[in-house]
């Protein structure tokens, strides 16, 4: 009995890991397009799209991160300079918007790929993105997130 409740255990223990593994090897998601069904020709434009899309915002987004650390040390001198922070909040709402048009761009070109079945799973998609608070991002990840296909990433 005391072999079989080990060898039980010892079981479960695999089939934990191999489903953690196996998930772990799943192809990343790069775009919303990844979460619905698009023919191999479509994938191909969307690469298209991609390469000019994803360095763009990288360097908005790269842009806007140095501009969230320099506001952060505005911040915290000692005494706060007021004008510079409002300055460079003002960047930063620029940066922001610069980065919401190019995503904007983005959906608009993707779209105009697909089937009348593919817009409307690639506007559930969206939706659900915009219902959790915003667009995520295409290529990046927070450490100590994950993504998940099923949740709408």
């Amino acid at each position: 009995m005391k072999d079989f409740l080990l060898i039980f255990l010892l079981l479960m223990v695999i089939i934990l890991l191999a489903s953690r593994f196996i998930g772990v090897r799943r192809k990343p998601i790069r775009g919303y397009l990844d979460l619905i069904n698009i023919s191999e020709g479509q994938k191909q434009q969307v690469e298209d799209i991609r390469r000019d899309f994803l360095p763009r915002v990288a360097g908005i987004r790269q842009a806007l991160r140095q501009n969230r650390l320099e506001l952060n040390d505005l911040l915290f001198a000692d005494p706060p300079d007021m004008r510079a922070i409002e300055g460079k909040s003002r960047d930063i709402s620029k940066l922001q918007t610069q980065l919401e048009r190019e995503v904007i761009d983005h959906i608009l070109q993707e779209k105009e790929l697909l089937s009348p079945e593919q817009k409307r799973q690639f506007y559930d998609v969206i939706r659900t993105e915009f219902e959790k608070g915003g667009l995520g991002v295409h290529g990046e990840q927070r450490p100590g997130t994950t993504r998940n296909a099923g949740e709408g990433r």
